[in-house]
């Protein structure tokens, strides 16, 4: 024995080693043991083991429960050394807590259970909580269902929190209050969505308010206030009634027993303004309204509150028809309406506001009835004719046919341009059409109407034009018919029967040999009349049987026209 602990071998020594360790008990290093607390001094806890063995525990691994430490307390702590270079053993309450903490909360995370546990400190993105031995991460977005600006007081009270996730290995967990929260809340509210009815009125505080609405606290439960359940009146934004914080009476209009969403309504509690509606705006009844909304097709205008009705674009002017209703009111501009339509089912009314006016169409024909002659300049030319300004408002037509009463549509056009003055004849009106037919031909009479031209007599032309195929020619002294004298009609002798031998402004007699008044063509020939009078000639003064020549016979004749004469 003395030769083993004078030169001990391998073997010795872990036989020694052994004997030590039975020695102090079967303490095993990596273990949770019980250990009594010696002392409390400098944020430090001195714990027995066992076996006069001491080890030191920072007052901080204990957590909440350092407060309440008392000597001779027996507390569960982890062994990571039996003894150090000073002699003491390496322990670790937090290391006990945590192991005890882990086993814990993964049965309850298994299960679905809250877990209870103290919010003790800040990290980034986050907060750190105590699970009671277990440090957890609870993000921001976890703390509360509303964001908290001040968590201060949520930290260092017990609550309970559900775990999110759990990684042993890496020793994260993560845990929320907000899911204990919502589900506390969810069955607040099948509780007290239970206790409610529809049509019921209940009194609420304006939690929020948003573009759509308002969000309405009946008493632990929100309900939705709709913007268009607000009042009976177009309302723009919520914030135009209400504000947060407004106290307000609602009734229950809807609830959604699946998603248990309450639809609430202030309108409600008043009376329907559109009830009887067909009686207090009967068709063609005349009121005054304010201009509230303006859109591309139209204004609206409140007659009262609660009731608007719609201009058409085209029932606000009765001549301004191609601009935008923004250049005709605008809002808040009193206006003077008749009722066109009312349909109190659909809750729509159509007002002209034209047709509280004076109709300007009616208006002209009573100053100018069919007949009339106007003045006016021609403010626009198209192919089809002329636009006259009659008055300030409105303007009269003159197609291209009522131009000139010789000439072509296309010819007689181009003889004016935008400005011109002139002066025309009112033919027709059409005031539901809103039209007015004027004519410049009529201001002069129609020469087919006055001239009595018959076929076979005998007119004095003045030549206006020489074409290839003839010339053309005036009538009458005002030469206000126009005739055509074809090539084959300008002379009996054909060598003769040359357009050029004439020049405008040349007078030549000639016989009518057609009148078309549908067409308003007339015919001369200057080959008729000369054979016309040869052979009255040839019947006055004999015939060529009797030895007269031609000659002698249209000399004699042509002399006695020039005694005549």
């Amino acid at each position: 024995m003395s030769d083993m602990l004078l030169n001990p071998s391998r073997d010795d020594f872990s036989a020694l080693l052994e004997e030590s360790f039975g020695a102090r008990g079967g303490l095993t290093e990596g273990k949770v043991i019980s250990a009594t607390i010696v002392s409390i001094e400098n944020d430090f806890v001195l714990v027995d083991i066992g076996l006069k063995t001491e080890g030191r525990i920072p007052l901080r691994e204990f957590g909440l429960e350092g407060s309440t430490l008392k000597i001779n307390d027996t507390v569960e702590v982890y062994l990571d050394r039996i003894e150090n270079a000073l002699g003491e053993a390496v322990v670790s309450r937090e290391k006990a807590r945590r192991e005890e903490a882990w086993g814990r909360l993964e049965k309850l995370f298994a299960t679905g259970e809250s877990v209870d546990g103290a919010i003790v400190g800040r990290v980034k993105g986050g907060f750190t909580v105590d699970l009671g031995g277990a440090n957890a991460f609870l993000p921001g977005s976890q703390v509360d269902i509303r964001p908290v600006r001040d968590v201060g007081p949520l930290m260092n009270i017990m609550q309970p929190f559900s775990i999110l996730k759990m990684d042993r290995p890496r020793g994260n967990i993560v845990v929320s209050r907000r899911s204990i929260l919502e589900l506390d809340r969810a069955e607040a509210r099948t509780e007290i969505v239970a206790g409610l009815a529809e049509g019921e009125i209940r009194d609420g505080t304006v939690k929020n308010i948003t573009d759509y609405g308002a969000f309405v606290d009946l008493g632990g439960v929100d309900g939705l206030l709709h913007v268009t359940d607000m009042s009976w009146k177009r309302i723009s934004h919520p914030s135009q009634v209400l504000n947060v914080g407004d106290t307000v009476q609602v009734q229950i209009v809807k609830i959604n027993p699946d998603t248990q969403r309450i639809s609430l309504g202030m309108k409600q509690l008043l009376s329907d303004p559109w009830d009887g509606a067909e009686d207090k705006y009967p068709v063609g009844a005349r009121h005054s309204g304010v201009i509230t909304n303006i859109t591309d097709y139209g204004a609206f205008v409140e007659l009262e509150s609660g009731v608007e009705g719609l201009v058409h674009v085209s029932e606000m002017s009765w001549t301004k028809k191609t601009l935008h209703p923004s250049k005709i009111v605008n809002p808040g501009d009193p206006v003077d309406v008749i009722v066109i339509d009312v349909d109190g089912d659909k809750r729509r009314i159509s007002l002209g506001i034209k047709q509280a006016q004076p109709n300007p169409w009616e208006a002209f024909v009573s100053q100018f009835p069919v007949g009339s002659t106007i003045t006016g300049e021609i403010k626009n030319i198209t192919e089809f004719g002329l636009f006259v300004g009659v008055n300030e408002e409105l303007d009269g037509m003159v197609h291209m046919s009522d131009i000139d009463w010789n000439q072509t549509g296309e010819d007689a056009i181009k003889n004016f341009k935008r400005g011109d003055m002139v002066e025309a004849k009112v033919l027709d009106v059409d005031v539901e059409k809103e039209r007015i037919s004027l004519g410049i031909k009529q201001v002069s009479s129609d020469p087919f109407a006055t001239e009595t031209l018959k076929r076979g007599q005998t007119v004095t032309c003045t030549v206006t034009e020489i074409a290839s195929g003839g010339i053309e020619v005036s009538i009458g002294p005002e030469n206000v018919m126009k005739a055509f004298v074809r090539k084959s009609d300008i002379s009996r002798d054909r060598a003769e029967q040359r357009p050029e031998r004439y020049a405008v402004g040349d007078r030549v007699d000639a016989v009518v040999t057609a009148i078309d008044k549908a067409t308003r063509k007339v015919s001369v020939s200057i080959k008729a009349l000369e054979m016309a009078e040869e052979k009255e000639a040839i019947s006055q003064f004999g015939s060529t049987d009797s030895g007269a020549s031609l000659g002698d016979i249209l000399g004699a004749a042509l002399r006695q026209k020039e005694q005549k004469d």
